[in-house]
């Protein structure tokens, strides 16, 4: 029972034996934990100088916007250079960017368009970080057979930071404000600067393939459009972002007009959806294989609707932490298994734009939801925007299921060629007349 036990906990963690990695792993876990505490400080500094929702949501637009309209030029970037080289300089700026914002706080000169630029600021920096470092895992892990363990880590880090950061940020603030939020998130970068320049990455793989960023740029949306998979799974995730923003755009409204609560119960409520998320993850850390995974995408985007619809229902605080916790669960599902699925197929010299369109998919979607949102939660109230934004993603995941067979056809063969599937069962299937699909087991 105990070797049973010690070989799964080694399934789970297997990525960490590449060095790279593990490094990546330790800087990165410190920095995400200051991050969320930024995250849910401004939400509930914008909601407390405001008493808006609208304002919730222009922030949140102006914060993300910036994301759908640079990443698919950052995927360009992110194939051309050092992807290590450009991650010290976003970490470096978006440290730099924290650092102002805890010094207008602190010193009581905080204005809301103070906090709209630095957002857009942010913003930027994300649009250029964020594809890059998706793109860069790969070259932090030496066994290319931990690529998938290595993007479901990545995920439990996330939320992991997502758990431990609102409950400290809520405390945080109760007791001392925004301002020191800010100011320990600044510190929280220098751990994942430190970490990126220990790594010893072959920068002789790294070369310019693509002379013109326009050409490159429409090479790698003409080779996601035409390849099902990536098409439909992008679609899924856009979607999921968009009529999902609200979940977490309105949880202050929640927190303080609906459960009458204070921050520690907008740190409260955003853990939960953290523990959820990081069972999530561990989930899909200790899975085999990505055999499996659109019908995995398609249930977990369904489950998620079907959450957020309950939680706008709800008025007892300590049910709708559990349904946070389910919705958390759900929603790190479907985008980090959309992300393993990319990660595999994807053709090595489309890496950088490929993934530049997923966080475009699912980050740059999302400003154009907290709009939504916040707008919407104007008019109609918080609730009603969340109950209709639960029905959009569970309409998603039906058309997903729907298109599942297709998606399958088309993923089949380069599984084959990879190894994922071995080629004796392709062989067999082709001698019987029987077609095999990669996901029907």
């Amino acid at each position: 029972m105990f070797h049973l036990e010690r070989d799964n906990f080694k399934l789970v963690f297997r990525a960490l034996r590449n060095r790279n990695y593990r490094l990546f792993v330790s800087g990165q876990s410190i920095s995400l934990v200051g991050t969320w505490m930024q995250q849910i400080a401004m939400s509930w500094m914008v909601y407390r100088l405001t008493g808006s929702a609208l304002m919730l949501g222009v922030v949140g637009f102006f914060g993300q916007v910036p994301a759908f309209f640079l990443m698919p030029f950052a995927g360009v970037i992110a194939d051309r250079h050092n992807r290590r080289r450009i991650l010290i300089v976003t970490q470096t700026l978006a440290m730099l960017q924290a650092a102002i914002l805890a010094a207008l706080v602190l010193s009581g000169r905080v204005q809301v368009w103070h906090i709209i630029v630095l957002s857009i600021v942010l913003g930027v920096i994300n649009s250029l970080d964020m594809p890059v470092r998706q793109a860069f895992t790969i070259e932090m892990v030496e066994k290319k057979e931990d690529l998938a363990n290595a993007i479901a880590l990545n995920s439990s880090m996330v939320n992991l930071a997502k758990l431990a950061g609102p409950s400290i940020a809520g405390i945080v603030i109760a007791v001392t404000g925004e301002g020191v939020c800010f100011l320990l998130n600044a510190v929280s970068y220098s751990a994942v600067i430190f970490s990126l320049a220990g790594m010893k990455i072959d920068v002789a793989e790294v070369k310019a393939r693509h002379p013109r960023v326009l050409s490159g740029l429409k090479e790698g949306l003409v080779y996601a459009y035409n390849f099902m998979p990536i098409k439909y799974i992008l679609m899924i995730l856009g979607l999921v972002s968009l009529a999902g923003a609200p979940y977490m755009v309105l949880m202050p409204v929640f927190a303080k007009d609906i459960f009458h609560g204070g921050p520690e119960t907008l740190g409260f409520l955003a853990s939960m959806s953290g523990i959820g998320a990081l069972a999530g993850t561990i989930y899909l850390a200790g899975r085999r294989s990505v055999i499996g995974l659109g019908r995995v995408i398609a249930l977990a985007s369904g489950v998620f609707g079907l959450a957020i619809m309950v939680f706008a229902g709800s008025r007892i605080l300590w049910f709708s932490m559990m349904v946070a916790c389910v919705s958390g669960f759900a929603m790190i599902i479907q985008m980090a298994a959309g992300n393993t699925i990319l990660q595999m197929i994807v053709d090595d010299d489309k890496r950088g734009r490929v993934m530049s369109l997923y966080t475009m998919a699912f980050i740059g979607m999302a400003p154009f939801g907290s709009l939504l949102a916040g707008s919407l939660a104007a008019k109609i109230g918080a609730p009603n925007t969340l109950f209709f934004g639960g029905v959009c993603c569970i309409t998603g995941s039906l058309v997903f299921f729907w298109k599942l067979p297709f998606i399958r056809k088309k993923i089949h063969p380069v599984y084959v060629k990879k190894g994922i599937i071995p080629e004796v069962a392709e062989g067999l299937a082709s001698a019987s007349g029987l077609e095999v699909l990669s996901e029907s087991k």
